[in-house]
């Protein structure tokens, strides 16, 4: 029934909540450090974003022919190999979404610290942090008209006040920072640098969530229809937003201030409004990360949910409660994401969850051509707009990004793929397992 289903304004509510969160208010101090022409930081935006719109068109034509939630982990199975899509759903459930969500958790902890005289020790934030993600669990693992309301309301707050924060701060500043906004000699050079591709994967990052609907494909209404507006919606909304807080950020705080810190938001709204305008702005965005850390609460889980439907030592995944909704997924993955928030520090899960999820949709947007090509005839009531341009641009960015990573930043890109290696060891011995019951 249709009161059953997720809705139109709901699940584009999951994409933008899911897009809109630590990388934006986080990762402008760290592009910084080595980029500091403000065309050049707006066009890593913009790419950014060409990337992910890229990257949703083309996700909207595999998530209408194949309409079942799962996102990357049932895209990948049907496309190349049950290994893969198995792969995928490992990768996501380790790191995919509990990584994020404990970052999320861990920003919206250190914004709402940041308006106290006196910082408080890491263990409060940390406890800050973990308990917003168990208070969330329990809305979510409830009941879905609970759940959808509460994901709506926050989404248009958070957008409500990224506008409001923008208008003010062009409205306060007096004279901007002299940044330069306008191409200028050795922009080119810039952005085809080796500086440019790693500071992209933190703005890829930043963009991730933009596939968010798929995973809510089979409780969404009429997803053949409806799924390609929404990625394509929540998407454009988000890049716009990106591109105009930026430009914000950086024409109302000195470049030295933010380089190299993680609450630009604060800082730059304490250059616009003042120590206690600062305070207040802080608190403010900090209650807007409660919408990311809901929205990837409530996607994820159907990756395991579906994973425990196809394998039957993992059933227990797949089980939903009287009211549809995969609780026990939902509490594997927010206990994942509090052990990451326990024991691990924001930098060293945000460059590696990057990496990893974008290698995730690479072999996701690379399976358009070979669905094309093995199943010509199946049924595809949306096909990518433009094609084969937009799964092309995605691919060529995306891997000319993920190569600079592997080179400039080893550890973490090996990192990695070491999870996916894990997820192939797991799926194997699975298999041998089931084998060896089956001749038992």
């Amino acid at each position: 029934m249709p009161g059953d289903k997720f809705r139109f304004p709901t699940v584009t509510a999951v994409v933008i909540a899911n897009m809109v969160g630590t990388g934006v208010f986080t990762s402008l101090g760290f592009q910084l450090l080595e980029i500091e022409s403000g065309f050049a930081i707006l066009m890593l935006w913009a790419v950014g974003g060409l990337i992910a719109v890229c990257g949703a068109m083309t996700y909207a034509e595999l998530g209408a022919a194949m309409p079942r939630s799962g996102g990357e982990y049932n895209f990948l199975s049907r496309i190349y190999h049950p290994a893969a899509g198995f792969v995928s759903g490992w990768t996501s459930a380790t790191i995919g979404f509990a990584g994020p969500t404990a970052l999320a958790a861990m920003t919206f902890a250190a914004y709402g610290t940041s308006i106290v005289p006196d910082p408080p020790p890491d263990w409060v934030e940390k406890l800050l942090a973990a308990g917003l993600v168990i208070g969330l669990t329990v809305v979510h693992a409830g009941s879905r008209k609970q759940s959808g309301g509460v994901q709506v309301i926050f989404t248009i707050l958070k957008v409500a006040v990224i506008l409001l924060f923008c208008l003010a701060a062009i409205l306060f500043v007096d004279n901007g920072q002299p940044v330069r906004f306008m191409p200028s000699p050795g922009d080119g050079a810039l952005m085809t640098s080796a500086a440019f591709a790693v500071s992209l994967i933190y703005v890829s990052y930043a963009y991730t969530g933009w596939n968010a609907a798929t995973y809510l494909s089979s409780e969404l209404e009429n997803p053949q229809r409806t799924l390609p507006g929404i990625l394509l919606t929540g998407t454009s909304v988000v890049m716009l937003l990106y591109i105009a807080l930026n430009f914000v950020f950086l024409y109302a705080a000195p470049i030295d201030a933010m380089r190299g810190e993680v609450e630009v938001g604060y800082i730059a709204a304490t250059a616009a409004f003042g120590e206690l305008g600062g305070k207040f702005t802080g608190l403010v965005l900090a209650l807007l990360l409660v919408s990311t850390v809901s929205a990837m609460t409530l996607a994820g889980p159907r990756v395991l949910q579906v994973i425990g439907e196809d394998f039957e030592a993992l059933r227990v995944l797949g089980r939903t409660n009287e009211d549809g909704i995969p609780a026990n997924a939902i509490y594997v993955q927010s206990t994942l994401a509090v052990i990451f928030i326990l024991s691990s520090t924001f930098e060293s899960i945000l460059v590696f969850a990057g990496f990893t999820l974008a290698l995730n949709s690479f072999a996701t947007v690379m399976g358009v051509f070979v669905l094309r090509w093995r199943q010509p005839e199946l049924e595809r009531p949306y096909r990518t707009f433009l094609y084969p341009i937009p799964p092309l641009i995605y691919l060529a960015l995306t891997g000319w990004t993920l190569w600079f990573v592997l080179m400039n930043r080893p550890v973490e890109g090996l990192f990695g793929l070491g999870i996916i290696g894990s997820g192939l060891a797991v799926y194997a011995v699975s298999r041998f397992a089931r084998k060896a019951e089956a001749a038992g």
